[in-house]
């Protein structure tokens, strides 16, 4: 068994406390992040964290499970949009700013991993395409690369700047020319075309990424489970 331990990260950019779920005792730090609307032990809950517990049991890597605040920023529909991406954006301030330094600290390291299943894959690859100095590894697990459908196509740059798909194709390509970048999805992924565009994206700059697409599965915890532990593997064994 994983040692598991829970964490209060209190955030002065969001002026409350963080739920952190921390996973193995040493390691690469790959932060996580949950579906849309999980709890912060959502991908222990569902199996995926075991499913590289191999990885971190022979203390290869160390996962930082952290909350995510959805229901109150991106999914609020009561507020405006213009609230909706504010807030969401203080939470991407905390990471930035806060959380990865923390970690940074924590390991004596100057880059971190980041992953996530569905919209977990759009946190993780929203952060590392926004911020991709800190970011050595990206595992988007079924992701999205745009939230502008959740602020009802709302147009401001922050939206712009939250949006991967819109602004990686007037970036400068070598600026993730160190990041090992993993698209995963299936033929019968929701999903699937929203990645097969970003693999495009990235493909017309240049960047170096893993395409991996699955037959006969859904977008589903079973899939990413199946998959999971060979991409963490293929760089962490």
């Amino acid at each position: 068994m994983s040692h598991i331990e829970h964490h209060k990260y209190y955030s002065h950019i969001l002026n409350r406390d963080v739920k952190i779920e921390v996973t193995g005792t040493y390691g690469y730090p790959v932060i996580m992040f949950p579906t849309s609307k999980g709890q912060y032990t959502q991908n222990h809950d569902f199996g995926l964290n075991d499913s590289i517990s191999f990885l971190v049991d022979s203390g290869k890597i160390k996962l930082y499970n952290v909350e995510t605040f959805d229901n109150e920023n991106l999914y609020a529909n009561w507020q405006n949009p213009q609230q909706r991406i504010w807030l969401y954006e203080q939470y991407v301030q905390f990471l930035i700013q806060e959380f990865v330094p923390f970690i940074q600290k924590m390991h004596s390291c100057h880059r971190v991993a980041v992953a996530g299943a569905s919209f977990g894959g759009f946190h993780a690859a929203n952060f590392a395409f926004r911020f991709p100095d800190v970011v050595s590894h990206l595992f988007a697990l079924s992701g999205a690369f745009s939230c502008r459908s959740l602020v009802d196509y709302h147009q401001d740059m922050l939206v712009y700047f939250n949006c991967p798909e819109e602004f990686l194709p007037n970036d400068e390509g070598w600026k993730y020319n160190h990041m090992h970048i993993v698209l995963s999805t299936s033929d019968e992924d929701i999903c699937l075309d929203k990645n097969i565009r970003m693999s495009k994206i990235l493909g017309a700059k240049g960047i170096n990424h893993w395409y991996d697409e699955q037959k006969w599965i859904k977008h589903d915890w079973p899939l990413w489970r199946m998959v999971f532990p060979r991409f963490m593997g293929t760089f962490f064994s």
